[in-house]
C-alpha cells in the first residue's frame, strides 16, 4: 500500500468518527473513572457515535487476503499464516480519550515477514497525521520528519513513565502521555530526544510508530537491543527504547548497568 492509498484508507475514515466520538465523550459525565478496564469499556461502548468495528470493515474491505490483529477484536490464528497482516489499535491512549486530553492515537500498520511496512499514527484532536513506508521515509502531515542527534543521556528531552527514570538515572526532562505510539512519534519529529517504556507491551501499541521512528532515522528495540518482530503466536513485546542513534545506543548501555 503505498502513502496515497493508507490515507484515504485511514485517515478520512478516522478523521470525522475520533472527532465525534471526542465531542459525544465530552459531554458523557457518565463516563467510569474508577479503573482502566471501565473507562475502556466506556469510550469503546455501541452508545457513544465512536463505532470500532467500521475499521476492520474498511481495511479488510479494500485488503481482503490481509489478516488482522488488534486489541478491539479476538484474536484470530489465521493471521500467522497471512502475507500481510494489519495490526490496528483503535484507540492507544485510553485514559486519555477519556479524560478529555488530546493525546490519544488511532494506528495502523501492515505488518510482512514481522516487520512493519507501512504505518499510520493518527492524533485527531491535534490533527497531526504521522505516516510511513519501509524505505520511503517519514511523515508529519506530509512534511518529511527526522530524530534529532542528540549524544547524551542528562538533560535529554525523554518520554516515559517518571517511575522508569527515579534512581541513577541524570537529570532529563521528563513527560509521558498516554499513547506510547505517540510517544514514539514524538522522538521522530524530533521534539523528544527518546522515549523509554520498561513495562510488557502489545505488537498494536508499537508496530505502526515503529516503523515511523526507523524511517524518521531513529531506533526502536527492546531493552537489549533487538529490533521488534511482529505477528507471532503472542503478540508481545517486553520493552520498548526509541532514540535517534547515538542516545539510543547510550540508553541501552545505561539500561545494561
Amino acid at each position: 500500500m503505498r502513502p496515497k492509498i493508507i490515507k484515504s484508507m485511514m485517515i478520512l475514515p478516522c478523521w470525522s468518527p475520533a472527532r465525534a466520538g471526542w465531542a459525544r465523550l465530552r459531554g458523557n459525565s457518565t463516563a467510569p473513572t474508577s479503573s482502566a478496564e471501565p473507562r475502556r469499556a466506556a469510550a469503546l461502548s455501541p452508545k457513544p457515535i465512536w463505532r470500532w468495528t467500521f475499521l476492520k470493515e474498511k481495511l479488510l474491505a479494500a485488503r481482503p487476503g490481509y489478516g488482522w490483529l488488534s486489541e478491539e477484536s479476538r484474536d484470530n490464528s489465521a493471521r500467522l499464516t497471512a502475507a500481510r497482516v494489519f495490526v490496528v489499535d483503535l484507540i492507544d491512549g485510553t485514559v486519555a480519550f477519556v479524560k478529555h486530553r488530546p493525546h490519544f492515537t488511532i494506528c495502523a500498520a501492515v505488518v510482512e515477514a514481522g516487520r512493519p511496512q507501512d504505518a499510520v499514527v493518527y492524533n485527531p484532536i491535534a490533527e497531526e497525521c504521522f505516516t510511513a513506508r519501509a524505505g520511503g521515509g517519514a511523515f508529519l502531515n506530509g512534511m518529511p520528519i527526522h530524530v534529532g542527534d542528540r549524544d547524551g543521556i542528562g538533560g535529554a528531552r525523554m518520554l516515559g513513565p517518571k517511575t522508569t527514570f527515579q534512581q541513577c538515572w541524570p537529570a532529563m526532562e521528563i513527560t509521558s502521555y498516554s499513547s506510547i505510539a505517540y510517544r514514539i512519534a514524538l522522538v521522530a519529529t524530533g521534539r523528544y530526544d527518546a522515549m523509554v517504556s520498561l513495562s510488557l507491551k502489545r505488537d498494536w501499541d508499537l508496530a505502526a510508530a515503529d516503523l515511523i521512528v526507523q524511517e524518521a532515522g531513529g531506533l526502536l528495540t527492546d531493552e537489549a537491543g533487538q529490533k521488534l518482530i511482529y505477528n507471532r503466536a503472542a503478540a508481545t513485546q517486553r520493552a520498548a527504547v526509541a532514540a535517534g542513534p547515538k542516545l539510543h545506543a547510550l540508553l541501552l548501555d545505561h539500561l545494561r548497568q
